[in-house]
């Protein structure tokens, strides 16, 4: 029935006369005959519950129908399951269901002088129908569905919670399996084993850096193998039922920090934990940002490694966090009419600060090649707020005590 509520709460901000057309997504080929894993389209699913490919719903205040693929038995012989058009109705609670070769003969009843919001995402159903709506005047309706995406009710706080609690445990087995000289796919195949063992898959495809490759922001290669005494920087998350998770730690690989790594590390602690701190309703949203940013730039400068007026972005040049749900990067806007807006209960947003100090930047090479980010994911309640993986080590004497156990 939530997504039921969630169809009239959009309708209820549209036109009077409103029908929403909206796909899933098409399947994508990796190579040959061999398809990439499906993953249904966030807005489709956020609005119907169904992950299938090659499906459409349209629906207005009068009617729910469903467009999807009929039953095949060869099909499923080969082990492609469908819901099939008879059980679609009863399951997804619409008022039709046809199959998805019918959709050029009743889109035209089902839009009759309505106001059609249509939002292309390029996919084969989309550009099926794009040549049916030639003569519409189209309105989005994404703006409307991703405010109501941006606020997360219980169900979905639940999910995220279970996607983080996976997450937690398998960065807990990485924390006490890491040794000097493994290679970084060893550590990534930790995650992927335990996510697998949990019916989960990864949120997105996970960090696993060493060394010089920990100042890469979005280093991906996982390929390279850990040298004692230096760091290794580990960004990964679950996804369960669609839901993401994404939580970084930065890791000894010898199991304990140099003096160096843990004066860079506290910084970034301490910027993670005044930056959690600010976030409670009526907040505007860039304020963990401000004070992150001033906590690591005074924390430099304290070091020596920047002067009062030095540009910070030299060691830290991405934002404190975004927003997590459907999607890792999810949706909803965090500006409105150029002003930032304020926190509201039921966001979920990452607080994610770092430095990083490259081979080549000018400064003391003590410090050089050490890149930490330390991640955690927060949900603002009606009081302040909850870290949602507090659970997971941070401080510098849990870290190590959990990797020398």
């Amino acid at each position: 029935m939530i997504h039921q509520k969630r169809r009239l709460s959009l309708l209820n901000q549209l036109d009077n006369n409103a029908v929403v057309i909206i796909s899933s997504n098409s399947e994508q080929n990796r190579s040959g005959d061999v398809n990439y894993p499906f993953r249904v389209h966030s807005d489709f699913y956020y609005l119907t519950g169904l992950q299938e490919p090659k499906a459409l719903a349209i629906f207005s205040k009068n009617n729910y129908t469903i467009f999807l693929r009929p039953k095949d038995k060869t099909c499923e012989i080969w082990g492609e399951q469908r819901l099939g058009i008879d059980d679609a109705s009863n399951i997804l609670k619409s008022d039709n269901a046809f199959s998805i070769d019918l959709l050029k003969e009743k889109i035209p009843q089902l839009i009759l002088n309505n106001q059609v919001y249509f939002d292309t995402t390029n996919c084969q159903v989309d550009n099926n129908i794009k040549n049916l709506l030639l003569n519409h005047k189209l309105k989005s309706f994404a703006p409307t569905l991703h405010e109501m995406r941006l606020i997360k009710d219980k169900l979905e706080i639940s999910t995220m919670q279970k996607a983080a609690n996976i997450s937690i445990k398998a960065h807990q087995l990485a924390m006490q399996t890491i040794k000097p000289y493994m290679f970084e796919f060893e550590v990534q195949s930790i995650f992927d084993g335990f996510f697998t063992k949990n019916n989960a898959q990864h949120a997105y495809t996970p960090i696993v850096a060493g060394g010089m490759n920990s100042c890469l922001l979005h280093y991906i290669e996982n390929n390279k193998k850990l040298n004692k005494g230096d760091l290794i920087l580990i960004d990964a998350g679950a996804e369960v039922d669609c839901y993401a998770s994404d939580i970084t730690r930065t890791l000894p690989v010898n199991g304990q920090f140099s003096s160096t790594q843990k004066q860079i590390y506290q910084i970034v602690l301490n910027a993670q934990i005044n930056a959690i701190n600010t976030i409670k309703p009526g907040i505007k949203i860039n304020k963990p940002h401000k004070v992150a940013t001033n906590t690591i730039k005074q924390g430099l400068i304290d070091l020596g490694i920047l002067q009062i007026n030095d540009d910070l972005s030299q060691f830290y040049m991405h934002s404190t966090g975004h927003w997590l749900g459907l999607d890792v990067h999810d949706v909803g806007q965090y500006k409105k009419n150029g002003h930032h807006k304020k926190f509201v209960a039921g966001m979920i947003t990452t607080i994610e600060p770092g430095i990083y100090i490259r081979k080549n930047d000018k400064i003391n090479p003590i410090y050089h090649n050490i890149g930490v980010r330390i991640e955690d994911i927060v949900l603002v309640t009606t009081s302040g707020n909850t870290v949602l993986t507090k659970s997971l080590a941070k401080e510098i004497n849990d870290i190590e005590l959990l990797m020398n156990r």
